[in-house]
């Protein structure tokens, strides 16, 4: 990051999810359009975090890649299946020094993990790579697996009809984030969501009763 803050060819924008699900922010898609208008061909998009929202990340980039740190012998254990599913290659870090037997014993871990998975695509399986940012050891093969990746999607155009996919992905998520805003901006039911909230913690409504009242409240003319 050191380098490439000083590059005229990198230019990086800071994304708070703003408490957005799905480990990115909002507009980050249109910031991703603008930067594509803007010249740059490759876009990297680097979410908060391993959870099970980040299929929303995996439904706006060509290629999906989790990136993880060596640790005790256990790291299946700490990673949610899901997440797993959405990879098209992991990536263990800091494989060097002292790591450099942890991460190669996660390496295989996780290469008998995804052997077990259902792959998301016919024409790719998922890669398992070692990599070490701080030495600069294994990038290239990591670029080189990422460009036959590209070439392995692009068979039977598979990979323009996933991002046809995500366009219709990116619809429903940006009409479910319009509508809920409106809602939450909605005078009559601000007026009553703290009332409503307080009922449902002292068990005095059920959740999806409160719901559909909120919803009335809405939909009232």
């Amino acid at each position: 990051m050191e380098e490439l803050v000083r590059d005229s060819n990198a230019f990086i924008r800071p994304s708070p999810s703003g408490g957005s699900l799905g480990g990115v922010a909002r507009r980050t898609r249109e910031a991703m359009l603008l930067t594509e208008a803007a010249g740059f061909d490759v876009i990297l998009i680097e979410t908060v975090g391993v959870g099970q929202s980040e299929t929303t990340v995996a439904e706006m980039v060509d290629v999906f890649l989790l990136l993880l740190a060596p640790a005790g012998g256990d790291e299946l254990q700490g990673i949610k299946r899901g997440v797993m599913e959405l990879a098209d290659i992991v990536v263990i870090n800091k494989a060097d020094g002292d790591l450099k037997a942890a991460a190669t014993r996660a390496a295989g871990e996780y290469k008998g993990a995804i052997g077990l998975m259902r792959p998301k695509s016919k024409n790719w399986r998922p890669k398992v790579l070692m990599v070490s940012a701080l030495n600069k050891i294994g990038i290239d093969k990591l670029w080189e697996t990422i460009g036959k990746y590209r070439n392995a999607r692009g068979v039977d155009t598979e990979l323009a009809e996933q991002r046809r996919e995500q366009s219709v992905a990116w619809m429903w998520s940006e009409l479910g984030d319009s509508l809920m805003s409106r809602f939450r901006a909605h005078k009559a039911v601000a007026a009553r969501i703290k009332q409503m909230e307080a009922d449902v913690k002292a068990a005095q409504i059920a959740p999806t009763t409160a719901a559909e009242k909120l919803l009335e409240i809405f939909l009232e003319k």
